[in-house]
């Protein structure tokens, strides 16, 4: 049920880099018209790193490894857009339907199609109020069950970190940091939590995947945690009176769930004017560049 772009099946045939892209941050992530423009910036950082994009969705009941322009176009533009998770890819796919997918379903897709590495924005987590929702992302069980790399941001500061954290180790999920020793925390260059790991290169990243191989452990998923630079994250004082109100302002709301995130998200680009979205955009790209450069240092060096 795959359709591989040609350039994405002739650089997979060749054992070439290729990097995957996550499409719901095109559809639901940014706002109109910057999208499209701002996901073709994505997919050139990704060229600039020697490696192919792979842009991931459904276009018409059709799974794309790759978006031409009219795909791309068609995500970035239709109001008929649903948001798919791994669990809605065969409903979407069944009825039709026309599907930016989530961190969870591009993975799925990205590893089933062959690719190694994936770059997002910031991998999803246990939510705060986890403890009486239960409410914790299919990201982190599709990577306990997926052969991917995924560069990220850590997760979004508005999550449970430590307890994501937990889970991360529960599931049996690599952490690494990227030349630090602290997660980040999306927006955030530090989350204030450290990381047993650091990689400070590259080739150390490529290194690692090929040593996951070798030791039969390719059932589960890598996360690369690579931070804004400080000069580049939002101003943590900042961060902190935005995210206490947001939080206040939910509770007394009864905003609840699945609801939470996109109140608290929203919240942040209104009350900081506009500066949490343009430093999401600067880790996206930061991400790709990051992640193309590892596809091409794990391309360059046989298995």
């Amino acid at each position: 049920m795959l359709n591989v772009a040609p350039e994405v099946a002739d650089a997979l045939a060749e054992g070439r880099a290729v990097v995957a892209l996550e499409s719901t941050i095109v559809s639901h992530g940014l706002p109109r018209p910057d999208n499209e423009r701002i996901a073709r910036e994505i997919e050139q950082a990704v060229r600039d790193g020697g490696a192919v994009p792979a842009t991931i969705a459904l276009v018409d009941g059709e799974v794309r490894i790759g978006l031409d322009d009219s795909g791309l176009h068609a995500i970035a533009s239709r109001e008929d857009v649903v948001k798919c998770s791994s669990r809605d890819l065969p409903l979407a796919a069944a009825r039709g339907a026309t599907g930016a997918t989530t961190v969870a379903a591009t993975a799925h897709l990205a590893a089933l199609a062959g690719i190694r590495l994936f770059a997002t924005g910031g991998l999803g987590g246990v939510h705060r109020e986890a403890k009486d929702t239960w409410d914790e992302s299919a990201d982190l069980v599709a990577l306990a069950r997926t052969n991917i790399c995924v560069v990220c941001a850590g997760v979004k500061s508005i999550l449970d970190v430590p307890a994501t954290l937990e889970r991360l180790e529960t599931l049996g999920i690599g952490v690494a940091g990227f030349r630090t020793d602290r997660f980040p925390g999306f927006y955030l260059a530090d989350s204030g939590y450290a990381l047993p790991w650091r990689l400070d290169s590259a080739g150390d990243a490529a290194a690692v995947l090929r040593a996951r191989g070798d030791l039969g452990l390719e059932g589960s998923g890598f996360v690369l945690a690579n931070p804004l630079p400080a000069d580049e994250q939002l101003d943590p004082d900042l961060h902190e009176r935005v995210l206490s109100a947001a939080l206040a302002d939910a509770d007394a709301q009864g905003v609840r769930g699945r609801d939470v995130t996109p109140f608290l998200l929203a919240r942040f680009h209104e009350d900081t004017q506009g500066e949490s979205l343009r430093a999401n955009v600067r880790l996206v790209l930061n991400n790709a560049r990051l992640a193309a450069d590892v596809a091409s240092a794990l391309a360059a060096t046989p298995a």
